[in-house]
């Protein structure tokens, strides 16, 4: 098969969906990888390399998006959308359920859609939890980092020191994002407070945590009671392939003290803050309601070297298996690959996409 790796073109996207390694991995199998020259430059991969691997190297972007797979990180923005047409595959990060506009296009086109986020394994999220993994993480560095008093913060120390108490952290969801989000709070010696609904998450969360990390059943109003308290918040809420619940409105968030800070990392799906909205690693705040709001939509971006070599190693098993059996027998063989299949011969396979997109919901013939 013919796969496809373009450069990320989307505002501080620095990642690559494909490591050297990684495309050594395909090409001794038979398969030919086009790369486009630079795509891996800001990961820390140069062209030689990925000509070394195997690949062929080259400028034209349009040669890379003739092949049959194209491999990517984020979404295709609109200056790709010219490339769209049958039998095309595009495998990648969509958050289609807040990308209409994308989603129209592809179903239109005849693309087939296959969402790194909604690809499941025995319940896991096997694509996205890496890059949750390195958000989470990064929440609560980027919130510590505006607590300072020049960015807008409050100017509290999350860690404290001796004989002042440390900051309080409050996490929406205990999922991968949120679960490491608290994890590392709770290194720097915060406060934290993790809201989940689900009973055996609480469980895991208290056992996994370390003792300063509490659980607490997510309610409108023990939400509303943490904004009051809390000098961090993490939202980590999601509901995969569907727009992100909001479970702070606006009003809500008055409850919150000034100069405090927010992290939405649900923000590409909309975001689960109704006061946020999508920002970038060249411009990755702004003030609302006197909260300091960090919403960078592509956040692992910032450590692309990590997030690179941890993606390809999670997407790299069904890149192969799409590419050496062809994509229906991919789909039966793998059926959480079919679980990530958003938009097939024009119809939207994936029910809770369909319901955020009010689209037809039409069965995935793969599942």
């Amino acid at each position: 098969m013919n796969i496809g790796i373009p450069v990320e073109i989307k505002t501080g996207e620095n990642r690559v969906a494909c490591t050297p390694s990684g495309v050594r991995h395909l090409v001794a199998a038979g398969h030919r990888v086009v790369v486009q020259a630079g795509a891996g430059a800001r990961s820390g991969f140069s062209d030689d390399k990925y000509r070394r691997a195997g690949a062929v190297v080259t400028l034209s972007v349009d040669k890379v998006w003739k092949s049959d797979l194209v491999v990517k990180v984020k979404e295709p923005l609109q200056e790709e959308f010219r490339f769209f047409r049958e039998e095309l595959i595009v495998f990648t990060f969509l958050h289609l359920a807040s990308q209409p506009d994308l989603a129209l296009k592809l179903i239109e086109s005849g693309v087939t859609a296959i969402a790194y986020e909604t690809v499941q394994e025995s319940g896991r999220l096997p694509l996205l939890a890496p890059m949750s993994e390195i958000a989470g993480k990064m929440s609560v560095l980027m919130g510590a980092y505006y607590l300072g008093a020049h960015y807008g913060g409050k100017g509290k120390l999350l860690g404290g020191v001796p004989g002042v108490l440390p900051g309080r952290v409050g996490v929406l969801g205990g999922g991968s994002a949120g679960m490491h989000a608290a994890k590392v709070a709770a290194g720097l010696g915060a406060d934290v407070t993790v809201l989940e609904i689900g009973q055996d998450r609480m469980h895991y969360l208290e056992s996994a945590l370390p003792a300063q990390v509490h659980t607490l059943y997510s309610t409108e109003q023990h939400i509303e009671e943490q904004l009051e308290t809390v000098d961090l918040l993490i939202g980590a809420v999601l509901v995969p392939g569907a727009v992100a619940p909001r479970l702070v409105t606006r009003e809500m968030l008055r409850r919150m003290k000034p100069g405090s800070v927010l992290v939405d990392i649900a923000i590409d799906q909309g975001g689960c803050i109704a006061t946020s909205r999508p920002t970038t690693h060249q411009d990755p705040v702004f003030i609302e309601e006197g909260v300091v709001h960090y919403c960078v939509a592509n956040m692992p971006a910032a450590y692309p070297q990590t997030s690179t070599e941890a993606l390809t190693g999670a997407t790299l098993p069904y890149i192969r298996r799409i590419a050496d059996f062809g994509l229906e027998s991919a789909m039966v063989m793998m059926p959480g690959l079919s679980m990530g299949l958003n938009i097939w011969k024009g119809s939207v396979t994936h029910e809770a996409l369909a319901g955020s997109l009010n689209k037809p919901f039409h069965e995935n013939p793969f599942a």
